[in-house]
């Protein structure tokens, strides 16, 4: 599935900052933070080793977002540690830190790409208007190179869960 070079938000087109990153690529390294027990850093290093699904959405203070985090949180909850789970947003990471506490997300981590935008712009998701990162997801295999890509062309819209899933069973 390829990105298109713009997405809309509630049909308003959009463009996005960047290349894209495809199926068959590695992943561009990154610089995230979240918080836990301090203010700390997550890299492509770190998920390394197993594969990894990547959620990316705009804020996780919104409908569609939450769901989407939720769902994933539900579905990987039988993997266990055998994968990577995160979802990349632009909120502060305190503020990631309390969604997840208040939805009882336990399967997935979050990490913000609040300080730089390094992960939008390097993955190609920096939505330029908005300096909100596009609706995304990605698996990764254990040596970090994209085995699955979606860019959910409109912003509000869900992603393939399924799909999704099925390649990271499968990576």
């Amino acid at each position: 599935m390829s990105r298109p070079e713009a997405v809309t938000f509630k049909g308003n087109a959009l463009t996005l900052a960047g290349q894209e990153l495809a199926a068959g690529q590695s992943a561009p390294d990154f610089t995230l933070h979240f918080y836990k027990d301090g203010l700390k850093t997550l890299t492509l290093a770190d998920l390394k080793g197993k594969p990894s699904l990547v959620s990316v959405v705009p804020s996780l203070d919104t409908g569609v977002c939450a769901i989407q985090t939720k769902k994933f949180n539900e579905e990987l909850a039988g993997l266990g540690d055998k994968v990577n789970a995160v979802t990349v947003s632009l909120d502060l990471p305190f503020a990631q830190g309390r969604f997840c506490g208040a939805e009882n997300i336990t399967n997935m981590r979050t990490a913000s790409d609040y300080q730089n935008r390094n992960f939008g712009e390097s993955w190609g998701l920096l939505i330029e208007e908005l300096k909100l990162l596009a609706r995304a997801v990605y698996v990764l295999d254990a040596d970090g190179k994209v085995v699955y890509a979606e860019v959910c062309p409109e912003v509000t819209s869900e992603p393939n869960y399924d799909a999704a899933l099925q390649a990271l069973k499968s990576a």
